[in-house]
C-alpha cells in the first residue's frame, strides 16, 4: 500500500509501507552528501551545504527541498562526502609557483606608471 503523507517529499518518493529503504540498524548512520547548486545556466556550481540521506536519490530530494525552496536554481549536484578527494594542509607547497614563472601573475606587471605617462603625453599633445 502506497504511503500518503501531508509531506510532499514522502508522497513524491512513492514509498510503500513494506519498504525498508532508509531503515537504520544499531550504530548505522545516513551518509553525508555535499550539495552544489547552479543559480543560473552557464554559471559555476557553488557549494551550498550538505544533507544526510540513505541514498543519492533521497539526497537529491532533500537538497532540493533544503536549498532550492527560497531561491531559483537551474541545477543541483549531490556528491558523497566520502568521494570528495582533498589535499592535506601540509601539502600546501604544491600551490606555490616557481620564481621563473612570475610572468603568469598579473601583479608582477607594473604598467600603471607607463599608462599614466602615456595619458600625460596625450593630454599635452
Amino acid at each position: 500500500m502506497k504511503i500518503n503523507s501531508l509531506d510532499p517529499r514522502i508522497s513524491r518518493a512513492e514509498l510503500d509501507d513494506e519498504s525498508k529503504i532508509g531503515e537504520l540498524h544499531g550504530s548505522e548512520h545516513f551518509q553525508t552528501y555535499e550539495v552544489f547548486q547552479q543559480i543560473k545556466r552557464g554559471t559555476h556550481h557553488q557549494h551550498v551545504g550538505n544533507v544526510h540521506a540513505p541514498n543519492a536519490e533521497m539526497a537529491m530530494l532533500f537538497a532540493k527541498e533544503q536549498y532550492c525552496r527560497r531561491g531559483a536554481a537551474v541545477n543541483l549536484w549531490v556528491v558523497k562526502t566520502a568521494d570528495v578527494f582533498v589535499t592535506e594542509y601540509q601539502d600546501a607547497d604544491i600551490f606555490e609557483t616557481t620564481e621563473d614563472k612570475l610572468y603568469r601573475d598579473p601583479n608582477s606587471y607594473k604598467v600603471m606608471d607607463r599608462i599614466n605617462a602615456f595619458k600625460a603625453r596625450t593630454n599635452n599633445a
